[in-house]
Formats: structure tokens, C-alpha cells, sequence
């Protein structure tokens, strides 16, 4: 009988202790407010570009961020530095081959928090065939409460901001071939930044 007694306190621990535990939060990623863009030298000069196409799935736990996953997926087709010629170059087989890679996707398999506005963030990265694993730092710029009145014209009672910026070697994932890898023409080292917004 004693033990049939703390099998069923046990048991109602168990799932008071569940139901109390939150659920990690979807966020909905606002795209116009959202950016993936990198950086790169061509000889001495910086160049800019950005995808204009992307899609993010974010869970984040506020309270316990190791409960929080984010994916993406960046269609390679999307790229833009502002001149078609070198746009459809990037996309040729000297450099990201989109044909034959389509897309750019990373999963993260942690999310570590650093303080209460610094995230680490790990996982697998996906370009061009090649996976490696890599670890970025994410800063939650901000969390407001959408004002009542505003709620109904932007879909959401909360608002979050995350930036995050990381440095890649594009030869790590053969992104550039052939004389593109062996010269200074372009530079070896991308550095990517990237803001998102997302509501809930």
C-alpha cells in the first residue's frame, strides 16, 4: 500500500512538475525587417551583398534558452551584390553552383546563453554540399509589448530583435575554384551579418 501511495505522488509530481514547465515559443519571422547580408574584398575593395530570399523558423524560450532552436534556409538563386553580371557568376559553377546546391541551410543544435542578451549558438551549416559545424554569438537587442492599439494592424502582442555576425573561410565549403580559390581576387574570408524581427 505504501508503495502504491508514493507511486501516485510521484506520478502527480511528475505531471504537475510538466504541465508547470512553459512550451519553448514559436516566433513569427517579419521578412521586411529581417536581413542576411555579407561582405567580401575584391582586391582591397569591400563589396556588399545580401539574400533577398530566406526562410527562418524560430523557437525561443525566453526563460530558458537552451530550450530554443532556430533553422534557415537561404535559396542560393536569391543572392544580390547589386550588378547581375557578378550575381549570376556567384551563382555559377566558380562559385556556389546553385544549379546543382540550391540552398544554404543551418539547424542549430544548441543555444547557449552567454548573458541575459548574449546567445551561443551551434550547429550544422550546409553550403554548397559541404557541412560543417559552427558556433555564432547572438545579441537580443530588444523584447517590447505591442501597445494595444497597435496589435490588430501588426498581427502581434510581442515584438524581439536578435542580431548575429559571424566570419567564414568560403573555401571551407568550395565556395570559389580553380584560380577563384588560389588568388587574391577574392578575398578568402565572408563576413556575414544578420538582424531578424520576429513577433508573436
Amino acid at each position: 500500500m505504501r508503495r502504491l501511495h508514493s507511486g501516485l505522488v510521484l506520478g502527480t509530481l511528475a505531471v504537475l512538475t510538466t504541465a508547470a514547465t512553459p512550451a519553448p515559443t514559436a516566433w513569427e519571422i517579419d521578412a521586411a525587417h529581417t536581413a542576411i547580408k555579407f561582405g567580401v574584398r575584391h582586391f582591397f575593395t569591400p563589396v556588399d551583398g545580401r539574400f533577398e530570399e530566406f526562410d527562418v523558423s524560430l523557437t525561443w524560450d525566453r526563460e530558458n534558452p537552451a530550450n530554443s532552436t532556430v533553422r534557415v534556409n537561404i535559396p542560393v538563386s536569391s543572392i544580390s551584390t547589386g550588378n547581375r553580371k557578378r550575381d549570376d557568376h556567384l551563382r555559377s559553377g566558380d562559385f556556389f553552383e546553385a544549379t546543382a546546391h540550391p540552398a544554404i541551410t543551418f539547424e542549430s543544435e544548441s543555444v547557449k546563453a552567454i548573458s541575459d542578451t548574449e546567445l551561443l549558438v551551434r550547429g550544422p551549416l550546409t553550403i554548397k554540399g559541404r557541412t560543417k559545424i559552427i558556433e555564432f554569438p547572438v545579441t537580443v537587442l530588444g523584447v517590447m509589448d505591442v501597445a494595444p492599439a497597435m496589435r490588430d494592424m501588426l498581427g502581434a502582442e510581442q515584438i524581439a530583435s536578435f542580431r548575429a555576425s559571424l566570419s567564414l573561410d568560403r573555401r571551407d565549403f568550395g565556395v570559389g575554384v580553380g584560380n577563384w580559390a588560389e588568388t587574391a581576387i577574392v578575398g578568402s574570408n565572408v563576413d556575414i551579418e544578420i538582424a531578424v524581427e520576429a513577433n508573436r
